[in-house]
């Protein structure tokens, strides 16, 4: 039977390896880890995103309304101006 010996410095730069290839596997893990946990979280915005571009259409559905209620506002101001100058005359408080 014959066996092969190692030398030390053979012995060193293996133990070496071995340590900085267990490094290696762990960090890779770790940013694999990291990389999923990332994109879970951009997944679950990205929905919450979704749901509010939904709220915020179904908010401005109705925008084609706005013309109409600030001409009724115009309309609401015009006859409160009429009503202030008439009452301003009759109490003396406005020269006609």
């Amino acid at each position: 039977m014959h066996t092969l010996a190692m030398s030390s410095y053979e012995h060193t730069a293996w133990t070496v390896a071995v340590i900085l290839g267990f490094v290696v596997v762990v960090a890779v893990a770790a940013l694999l880890s990291l990389l999923i946990y990332l994109i879970k979280r951009i997944d679950g915005r990205v929905v919450t995103v979704r749901e509010t571009l939904k709220a915020a259409e179904a908010n401005t559905a109705d925008a084609a309304l706005i013309p109409q209620v600030a001409d009724g506002v115009e309309l609401v101001l015009a006859e409160g101006l009429q009503h202030h100058l008439f009452l301003g005359r009759v109490l003396g408080k406005v020269k006609s």
